[in-house]
C-alpha cells in the first residue's frame, strides 16, 4: 500500500507541477494553488480509470457482448458524462457551487463538538495495516450506497432523476456515469457526510471512490459474464448488475395490483447487502434494459445531455 501511495504522490506531483500549477498562475488562481493540487489527485485518478476503460474493459465487450450495438449516438453521450466525472468537470462545479456552502458548515459542526468516529481506530492494530483499513471503509461506503441506491428507487421523486441513468437501452462500460447531475450530488453529499462522520483519510477516500467507479464501469459493460455460483455471491458482475437494468425487473416489484417502485440488486459493490435484504437476483439471464413506459409508451427520457437533464427537472416537478 505504501508503494502505490509513493508511486501515486510521485505521479501527482509531476502532473501538478508540468499542468496545472502553469495553467492556475495563468488564469490568475494562484490563491487556490493547495486546492489545485487536491485537484491533480483526483484529475490523474480519472486519466488512470479511462486508461483501464480502453485498454481492458473495452476489449472484454468486444471479446464477449451481450447485444449488438445499434445506437452508436446514445453510447457517445454516455461518453461524454464519463468525461465530465472522469476529468474533474464535475467536481470543478461542485467546488466552486457546493464546496463554500458545505465547508462551513462541516467546521460549525467540529466547533460545535461534533465528534468524528475515527473507525480505523475502534480495533487495536487496524491502523498498522492500511489493507485492513481500506477494506472496513469500503465496507462501510458499500453498505450507504447500498441504501442510497434502494431510496433512488423507491421514493418517487428521487426515481425523477434516477430514472435517466436506466433509460439507456444500449447499455455499454461508459453507462455508469449516465446520471442527472442532480441525483450525483445528493449521492455525493451523503458520501461526503458520512466520510466526515467516521474521519476516512483523504487517500483512503480517494481510493475507495476508485475501486468503485472502476467496478461499475465493468458492471455496466456491453459483456456477457459472470463469475460462477460462488464468485457472484463474493463481488457483483455485470451479469447480476445487468439484471438491476433489465426492463420491467430491476426497478419495479409486481404487486397484486400490478407494479410500484422497487427493484432487485441494489448492490454496489458486494451483492451481499441484497442477499442480507431479501433484494438479490442471481437468474443467469442477460435480458433487455430500459424501462418500462419508455418501452411500452414511448416515454421521452432524452436523447441528448441537456434534454437529458431538462427532462429530468420536469420529471422532478411531475411535468415531464
Amino acid at each position: 500500500m505504501d508503494v502505490l501511495i509513493d508511486l501515486f504522490a510521485q505521479a501527482q506531483q509531476w502532473l501538478f507541477e508540468a499542468a496545472v500549477q502553469p495553467a492556475m498562475f495563468s488564469l490568475g488562481l494562484a490563491n487556490l494553488l493547495e486546492d489545485g493540487f487536491a485537484a491533480t489527485g483526483w484529475l490523474l485518478v480519472g486519466l488512470l480509470q479511462l486508461a483501464v476503460l480502453l485498454l481492458v474493459i473495452a476489449p472484454l465487450q468486444r471479446w464477449r457482448p451481450v447485444e449488438a450495438v445499434t445506437d452508436r449516438a446514445a453510447i457517445r453521450v454516455d461518453v461524454l458524462y464519463t468525461l465530465i466525472h472522469r476529468l474533474g468537470l464535475f467536481r470543478l462545479a461542485l467546488f466552486f457551487g457546493i464546496t463554500p456552502w458545505v465547508d462551513p458548515l462541516l467546521g460549525g459542526l467540529r466547533v460545535a463538538g461534533w465528534p468524528t468516529l475515527h473507525l480505523d481506530e475502534l480495533w487495536p492494530g487496524v491502523t498498522d495495516s492500511p489493507w485492513i483499513a481500506f477494506f472496513i471503509y469500503l465496507l462501510v461506503f458499500d453498505f450507504v450506497d447500498y441504501w442510497i441506491h434502494r431510496g433512488q428507487h423507491q421514493w418517487r421523486w428521487w426515481w425523477s432523476l434516477h430514472a435517466l441513468h436506466h433509460s439507456q437501452r444500449q447499455m455499454t462500460m461508459w453507462s455508469d456515469s449516465r446520471n442527472h447531475l442532480l441525483d450525483d450530488l445528493l449521492r455525493d453529499l451523503v458520501l461526503v457526510a458520512v466520510a466526515f462522520a467516521i474521519g476516512v483519510p483523504p487517500g483512503q477516500f480517494v481510493a475507495v471512490v476508485a475501486i468503485t467507479q472502476l467496478s461499475e464501469n465493468l458492471q455496466h459493460a456491453n459483456l456477457r459474464l459472470w463469475f460462477g455460483r460462488v464468485g457472484e455471491r463474493l463481488w457483483i458482475s455485470p451479469r447480476f448488475h445487468r439484471r438491476h437494468h433489465s426492463v420491467g425487473i430491476g426497478h419495479e416489484t409486481a404487486t397484486g395490483t400490478g407494479v410500484r417502485l422497487g427493484g432487485c440488486n441494489f448492490g454496489v459493490l458486494l451483492p451481499w447487502w441484497d442477499m442480507l435484504f431479501g433484494t438479490a437476483d442471481f437468474q443467469l439471464r442477460y435480458e433487455p434494459t430500459g424501462i418500462r413506459d419508455q418501452v411500452e409508451r414511448g416515454r421521452d427520457y432524452g436523447r441528448g445531455f441537456l434534454s437529458q437533464q431538462w427532462l429530468g427537472l420536469k420529471r422532478l416537478l411531475g411535468r415531464g
